[in-house]
């Protein structure tokens, strides 16, 4: 059952191919006047290319009016995932393509985070000892302290002892008390200061180990406190962290080094640059993020530091990852596991290919495989060209089904192994970049493309195939391997696609199909793609390449 994206893609399709048909349909006289003594080849369905006629009429499977096809004109032609237009159809269909080349992917991320503070600057300074706090220099959280510059005075009876002890120790006693006093929490600068300080002194200084902010204010004048309890807490908010989290798909753009611009609204107009320090390892399964944190510097502003503690911001990353093979992000269609690009070929031909792809940008998409530097690709129509494919794929399924219904004839049979045998003789002289051959083979393959076309003269699910490959079937006079190739391809197309399903039902295989991935290389303009035909049992053989690539290409399975 076609799901609804793919019913919609063939409405769409079916709008301006109705267009069309009704501006081009016209009877043979009103259409050679218009055209200026132009012959028509035959008529056409625009929304069934498959069903042609020589005389003006309508569709037999939608019952639309038959577009004339001009003597000059294809046409819209259709083999497998090759979809070729007329220029008039390419008009209608505002088909535009776009260039693959290497070129720098720029990306753009956003990411909504919140501002900490640097938990490595980040102090609590608790009670070495028991006792009072005498004065408070700081007595409300926020306030700004200095490393070294006094917090409050504490009065402390063991503390007092230990510094009595000191000042009265002899030099050879001196060290051990001097290490005492460093585990009271005095500062070595304390200490060396102790024998200028007055015996009357009943207090001793708590001191700032950090410049930073204090926040917290549960500690008053007067207040009792016992050994291990918290007196302050002090953050350093000059350097601070902005913290976000960056889904997977985002992780391959980021990396440690990278510049970030922050904005908060609670700093309009400004922006804060800061770099990513940290990329967290540890990935949460549940969330499919992981942490990233960025350095950020926090200046002060009006006698206060610009950023607050814990507000929230958003982050913007801008990347420019080195030169890589790149297409517009709008070439791709991309419905399942699947990505296809329709690449243009000479004649108006548009070429379904399957691609691999690396990173999403703003603008363009990574290529990793499937086209090559300087393919066109379709970045406007592609949609309807992918209907018309898919229509396409489902046609040449119909003559499997057909032959399963209508058992072969003895005749039939006779003409399908007559045609089997010329063509793998065809492909065989290409194979040996024997130009005589190439063209013997040829004349000799006509009788039997003949007999094959009669035998199946019935059948007009074949129809299309058959036309093409009468068309196809003057292979002789070839002046050079070159034109050989060319002239083989659209006989091996069709031979192929002709005898699909009669290989599918002989047991064991008449013959077998092998395709070759850069048909393109040897026959300019064609597909990437191509395939040829081979009697059962016999050893890969490249027509297209000859002796420089006799062995390039697969089997594939009926």
């Amino acid at each position: 059952m076609k799901t609804p994206a793919v019913i919609l893609l063939t409405l769409a399709l079916a709008v301006p191919a109705t267009w069309f048909a009704t501006r081009q349909s016209a009877p043979p006289h009103a259409a050679v006047a218009a055209s200026g003594e132009r012959k028509i080849l035959f008529y056409q369905s625009a929304m069934h290319p498959w069903v042609k006629s020589d005389k003006p009429g309508r569709c037999t499977i939608c019952g639309m009016e038959l577009t004339a096809v001009f003597e000059g004109d294809r046409g819209m032609e259709t083999t497998g995932d090759v979809v070729s237009l007329s220029e008039s159809m390419v008009k209608v269909l505002s088909v535009q393509t776009a260039e693959a080349k290497k070129r720098p992917l720029a990306k753009t991320l956003i990411f909504a985070g919140m501002v900490d503070d640097n938990a490595r600057r980040h102090r609590i300074i608790s009670a070495y000892v028991d006792g009072r706090i005498e004065k408070l220099y700081i007595n409300h959280h926020g306030a700004e302290v200095v490393e070294g510059r006094p917090l409050a005075e504490i009065f402390s009876p063991k503390l007092l002892q230990a510094e009595q002890e000191y000042r009265s120790a002899t030099a050879e006693l001196r060290r051990s008390a001097a290490m005492r006093l460093r585990q009271l929490g005095l500062s070595e600068a304390q200490i060396l200061a102790l024998p200028q300080k007055s015996p009357d002194a009943m207090t001793t200084e708590i001191l700032a180990p950090i410049s930073g902010t204090t926040v917290n204010d549960d500690l008053y004048a007067g207040q009792y406190v016992s050994a291990g309890q918290k007196l302050f807490e002090l953050a350093d908010f000059s350097i601070m962290w902005f913290v976000f989290r960056a889904y997977e798909q985002d992780i391959p753009w980021l990396k440690i080094g990278q510049p970030v611009e922050v904005t908060t609204p609670s700093v309009p107009g400004r922006t804060f640059t800061g770099t990513i320090a940290f990329i967290d390892p540890n990935f949460d399964p549940v969330t499919r993020t992981t942490q990233v944190r960025v350095e950020l510097p926090n200046p002060m502003m009006d006698g206060r530091r610009a950023l607050l503690h814990r507000l929230y911001g958003d982050a913007t990353v801008t990347l420019d990852a080195p030169e890589v093979l790149t297409v517009p992000r709008s070439a791709v269609i991309q419905t399942g596991p699947e990505a296809v690009v329709y690449v243009e070929h000479d004649g108006g031909a548009y070429a379904r290919e399957a691609v691999k792809l690396g990173r999403r940008g703003d603008a363009l998409v990574e290529i990793l495989s499937g086209v090559d530097e300087g393919d066109k690709v379709v970045t406007n129509g592609n949609l309807l060209i992918d209907g018309q494919a898919e229509m396409n794929r489902s046609f040449s399924a119909q003559p499997a089904m057909l032959m399963k219904a209508a058992p072969l004839t003895e005749a039939q049979r006779r003409a399908v192994e007559a045609f089997t045998k010329a063509a793998d003789a065809i492909g065989a002289a290409l194979a040996k970049d024997d130009l005589a051959a190439f063209n013997q083979a040829g004349t000799d393959a006509m009788p039997a493309t003949d007999a094959l076309t009669t035998a199946f003269a019935d059948h007009a699910a074949l129809a299309p195939a058959l036309e093409i490959l009468s068309d196809a079937r003057h292979l002789h006079g070839a002046a050079d391997l070159a034109a050989a190739r060319k002239r083989f391809h659209p006989f091996s197309t069709a031979a192929v696609a002709l005898l699909e399903p009669f290989r599918k039902a002989d047991k064991p295989a008449l013959a077998e199909v092998f395709e070759c991935p850069m048909v393109d290389k040897a026959v300019p303009g064609a597909p990437k793609k191509g395939r040829w035909l081979q009697l059962a049992g016999t050893e890969i053989r490249n027509p297209f390449f000859g002796a420089e690539m006799l062995d390039c290409g697969v089997k594939l399975k009926p």
